[in-house]
């Protein structure tokens, strides 16, 4: 049985590849002259420069190729039993759609949205039988990741669910069963990334190179928030953000960024139109983050006490990599979680607490915090921030501790839970309530 794929642009494009390296015959449908040939001849270059890497077979390529066909119009796609709308991101161009669909084809037939945040109840509100509709949720690009959102309204059908599960799975992927809430799972959970992202660049803490290369470096992130967005595309990223914030009632955890629409109303798009967070275009140079120069301290740390407080993963990273250093240090208590303390300095990792508050609070004034890491022991860059109160000496001091254990510093403007700590404990956060809901 034939599976369509409505709107051939990368998504869409990616799902019919998907299907169709599976062994299904696709039909590709898009109502812009051309789209959908188009798309077809892309598959096919794909599939032919992965057979010449070896990750392909020829024949594999061909034959996926061979199963690829277009569409002129719906009533093309009357034999099909499951069709995948991957169309704008509108309710009502995908309410008139799946009504159109239901004019056409069969009882049998499944009608799945590749929608990534407009609910499957509401879209299938208007149809007369709902029961057959689920989401089917995609992430770009297709071929490549794995993980599959099934998503269920409130009138799908258990059957259907499954039945798209099944697919999934008989395709190489990773599904997971949701319910239709707000953004689903993927799109929900991973708001505060470039929610918390954006709320920094706009309270000033550093520029997106380099809280990009801590969310990296220290936070062992595939990509930094900033060169995600730019990937994803400003326009998608944006209307997502949108989507979630309005339907959870304009819930303050989703609030969009004046930042982010200002990209948008630019047209400032990313990767896909050359300008974003960072310039694509030829000859752009591409910018680099900010570090801290080698502190003066360094020189003299060799004669200095230092001493590495308590049993904390960042303490025992610090004292390994500075004895490796060929450092010599005491070992002290952390009655205050503290991990060490030098030429009157005392270090902390962030509990959330700016610098200046801890400082005033413990009536401590040389207070330096470092960010969170997902491994101490490994992480090549920590951002890093002072005390209003620290002195001058105080803090080159600890800067020049920290860059003797090998770390490169990004120092931010004192700001609570620098970069890593603020963002993870916030997707931690959102996860647990989406997991208490049931979502």
């Amino acid at each position: 049985t034939p599976i369509a794929v409505i709107g051939a642009g990368a998504m869409g494009a990616g799902i019919a590849q998907v299907a169709a390296s599976a062994g299904h015959p696709v039909k590709l449908l898009d109502n812009r002259p051309g789209a959908a040939a188009q798309a077809v001849q892309g598959i096919a270059a794909q599939l032919n420069r992965l057979a010449e890497k070896g990750k392909l077979t020829v024949q594999a390529a061909q034959d996926t190729s061979a199963r690829l066909s277009t569409a002129a119009q719906l009533s093309d796609l009357a034999d099909c039993g499951l069709i995948i709308e991957a169309i704008v991101e509108d309710l009502q161009a995908k309410r008139k759609l799946f009504l159109d669909l239901e004019a056409i084809v069969s009882k049998d037939c499944i009608l799945a949205s590749n929608t990534s945040s407009i609910s499957i109840t509401a879209i299938g509100a208007v149809l007369a039988h709902p029961g057959r509709l689920a989401g089917l949720h995609f992430f770009n690009p297709a071929p490549l990741m794995a993980l599959v959102e099934i998503v269920s309204g409130l009138g799908t059908e258990r059957q259907i669910a499954e039945r798209l599960f099944a697919s999934a799975s008989a395709w190489g992927k990773t599904p997971v069963h949701t319910r239709s809430t707000p953004g689903f799972i993927v799109n929900r959970v991973a708001r505060p990334y470039y929610a918390e992202a954006l709320r920094l660049l706009q309270e000033g803490a550093a520029d997106p190179a380099t809280m990009d290369a801590c969310m990296r470096e220290a936070g062992g992130f595939r990509m930094g928030p900033f060169e995600l967005m730019d990937l994803i595309g400003h326009d998608v990223n944006y209307s997502v953000t949108r989507s979630v914030w309005n339907a959870f009632f304009n819930d303050q955890r989703f609030l969009p960024s004046l930042i982010q629409q200002e990209l948008v109303d630019a047209g400032f798009l990313g990767r896909k139109n050359g300008r974003g967070f960072y310039d694509y275009r030829e000859g752009a140079t591409a910018p680099t983050p900010k570090t801290e120069p080698q502190s003066p301290a360094l020189a003299v740390l060799k004669t200095a006490h230092m001493v590495v407080c308590g049993e904390s993963a960042a303490a025992q990273a610090l004292s390994s990599r500075l004895q490796s250093a060929g450092f010599t240090l005491t070992s002290g208590p952390s009655p205050d979680g503290r991990i060490a303390e030098v030429s009157g300095a005392v270090l902390y990792v962030t509990d959330g607490r700016t610098a200046t508050r801890r400082a005033a609070s413990q009536a401590e004034k040389n207070v330096v915090l470092i960010d969170l890491a997902l491994d101490y022991s490994k992480a090549k860059r920590l951002a890093v921030s002072v005390a209003d109160q620290c002195a001058a000496d105080a803090a080159a001091a600890a800067i020049g501790l920290l860059q003797a254990a090998g770390y490169a510093l990004s120092r931010f403007t004192d700001i609570p839970g620098l970069a890593v700590m603020r963002t993870v404990a916030m997707l931690a956060n959102e996860a647990a309530d989406a997991v208490n809901q049931g979502v």
